[in-house]
């Protein structure tokens, strides 16, 4: 192939699928073997959700409508998928927030040619390391670790300057009729919603490699 197979995924911060479905489309890729160029798209599953959030994951989700006496074995079973693909869930330190600023901060990234550096980053401090995403001091605290310039990422996030990238984000989604995440599209014409198994991905990535080789 002449130019890499893009990919856009929207995806969420707060979203578990979105981790899961990520480790598991860099193992469809992986095995697909060819060249992938991945772009991460804002999609916000709960924009009313405040900065401090009081309470439990578990209370979070019994206020969205979930059974309470299901919360627990949701979020066991969730956390046992999510081992399957290396990842080390931890809901009892996890601090459920607003994701806005996140997302921010990973338009941020992506203006300086590190986007999906962030996104990782982003993803293992929430669902793994218990560390509050609401806040600037936090999230510029994680840019700094990554070795972005500290102040530079606090001016951006209280200027909101990538605010409009984010909302344009999401107006893209309503245009693709996006309702849930996470949600690839592939090449720009084949959509692949959820955490799909590995070979799925490897499996549409085959057929899109194959579409072009045909065409040429």
């Amino acid at each position: 192939m002449s130019t890499p197979i893009k990919v856009d995924v929207w995806s969420d911060i707060a979203c578990p699928w979105c981790f899961i479905g990520k480790r598991k489309f860099e193992a469809g890729a992986a095995e697909f073997g060819g060249e992938v160029e991945v772009e991460y798209h804002s999609y916000e599953l709960s924009p009313d959700t405040p900065v401090d959030f009081d309470g439990s994951e578990q209370d979070y989700l019994v206020g969205r409508g979930f059974p309470a006496d299901q919360v627990d074995g949701m979020l066991e079973r969730v956390t046992g998928i999510a081992e399957t693909v290396g990842l080390h869930y931890d809901y009892d330190a996890l601090q459920h927030t607003n994701t806005v600023l996140g997302h921010q901060l990973i338009h941020y990234a992506k203006a300086h040619g590190r986007q999906l550096e962030m996104k990782e980053r982003l993803l293992a401090a929430y669902f793994e390391e218990g560390r509050h995403l609401g806040r600037i001091d936090q999230l510029a605290d994680l840019a700094a670790e990554l070795g972005f310039d500290r102040d530079d990422v606090v001016r951006s996030l209280t200027a909101q300057e990538h605010l409009a990238a984010v909302r344009a984000d999401q107006a893209l989604a309503v245009e693709y009729g996006i309702q849930g995440v996470p949600f690839f599209v592939i090449d720009g014409k084949y959509g692949v919603s959820g955490a799909q198994d590995a070979a799925t991905f490897a499996s549409v990535l085959a057929q899109v490699r194959d579409e072009r080789e045909s065409v040429a």
